[in-house]
């Protein structure tokens, strides 16, 4: 783990790199768009020969989505705590979406029309569970949960399958249990190009939900236009910012659980106090001993993990906010005061005992959040996004009327004179 202070050669020039902007190399751009062509002009046999190639799986077409028979199996195969478990995270996901979602509205304006919003759910969504190390199951029910709490008729779930071509039981039977429709044993690029585009047996979705690699990212952001997406969800991040109340052992924990993400994730941790950074890195060790992977999350550490001990929390708030992280866990003396001042995080755990992984499984708000820098433009995943926006507009004699002179400037001004005339005929 890089560790780096304000009083060392250097620091400037390494704070300089925590400014991110999340744009695509030139060979992840020309890979998926290939894929993309690939999906569009052949549809299920580029999925089944892209199954070959990255899955390792012989999937003929006919095969590429799950069975009932399949999730029945799931439904017998998962233990009892399992599926308690994946209601205990729905019944919250379920209860922050209904207070999250948008409700319909109108007023009337100077003029006495009446106008407003209608939001209604899309009619179908497609949701993206990455394959990997670990079956995800907390990411199927915090993309299509929150589409079955907005109630989305239609929700189409891609997952890869492995190369027996079976889709993990627990995730499968989350998947179901989120109110996923169909799921397609589809991963990567391929799989967000199928939902946009459409296939022989796959029916084109309204808009596209779910973290991924970057193949996967780069594949959402190529396809916006064929089809919406949520935002840009890419290798998971940590970062934390604490002063000298922050706990060492618990800071300690929460930067092994991000490295457990694998090679990709980012982890931060940022204080002002040189001691808590000491003792942070001396509780890793500590703890590193007592875990499985001990040798894997090392290796991830080593990659892509830094301790950035700043001048004051001031700076440190600074950096976290040009930095944007996916997750910024605060462990500072004045929570409300520093609180206020972080803009840029996908979410924020306060305190001491807010561990990140309760976020990740259970708290209710979907842990499918801005990377790379999106923050700065993007919000994590909500129930709203899962409802099209539409504005309603009704006019009667008085309002029309009242209207008139303003549409008749406006039309005037622009040379629209139709404009102007299909008002003023309602007004004869």
């Amino acid at each position: 783990m890089r560790t780096i202070s304000h009083k060392d050669e250097g620091y400037g020039e390494f704070v300089a790199t925590l400014d991110r902007r999340a744009i695509p190399g030139d060979d992840v751009r020309e890979a998926v768009a290939e894929i993309v062509r690939e999906v569009g002009a052949r549809g299920d046999r580029a999925l089944a020969d892209y199954a070959a190639r990255f899955d390792k799986v012989a999937l003929a077409p006919a095969a590429l989505f799950v069975t009932k028979e399949e999730i029945a199996e799931a439904r017998k195969a998962v233990a009892p705590s399992t599926k308690k478990a994946v209601a205990a995270s729905l019944r919250n996901i379920t209860e922050f979406a209904k207070r999250s979602m948008r409700k319909d509205w109108s007023y009337r304006n100077a003029e006495g029309a009446k106008v407003g919003e209608r939001f209604t759910p899309f009619d179908r969504v497609g949701v993206y569970v990455p394959g990997g190390k670990a079956p995800l199951v907390s990411t199927a029910l915090m993309t299509a949960g929150f589409a079955k709490a907005a109630k989305v008729p239609e929700v189409l779930g891609a997952t890869p399958c492995g190369p027996d071509g079976k889709v993990n039981p627990e995730l499968l039977y989350a998947l179901h249990a989120a109110g996923v429709s169909e799921v397609i044993k589809v991963g990567g690029a391929q799989a967000i190009a199928a939902m946009a585009l459409g296939t022989e047996s796959v029916r084109p979705v309204d808009r596209i939900f779910g973290p991924g690699n970057k193949f996967v990212v780069e594949a959402k952001r190529q396809l916006v236009g064929a089809v919406s997406i949520d935002l840009l969800p890419g290798p998971s991040e940590v970062l934390v910012l604490a002063d000298k109340t922050g706990n060492p052992d618990f800071i300690a924990a929460d930067l092994l659980a991000q490295a457990e993400h694998g090679g990709d994730s980012v982890i931060g941790f940022i204080s002002d106090s040189k001691a808590l950074i000491v003792k942070v890195l001396k509780a890793i060790e500590r703890q590193l001993e007592t875990l499985s992977r001990a040798d894997y999350i090392r290796e991830v550490l080593d990659q892509g993990a830094f301790a950035l001990h700043v001048k004051n929390l001031s700076k440190g708030v600074e950096i976290a906010n040009a930095f944007a992280p996916e997750h910024l866990s605060l462990m500072v003396e004045k929570e409300s005061k520093w609180l206020k001042q972080i803009r840029t995080a996908g979410a924020i755990y306060v305190g001491n005992l807010s561990a990140v992984a309760v976020g990740d499984f259970l708290a209710g708000p979907s842990h499918t959040l801005p990377t790379g820098g999106a923050g700065r433009s993007f919000s994590g995943l909500r129930a709203d996004q899962f409802q099209r926006r539409t504005s309603i507009v009704k006019l009667d004699r008085k309002s029309v009327a009242k209207s008139l002179p303003v549409v008749e400037e406006f039309a005037r001004i622009e040379g629209l004179d139709a404009h102007g005339r299909s008002v003023s005929i309602r007004c004869e």
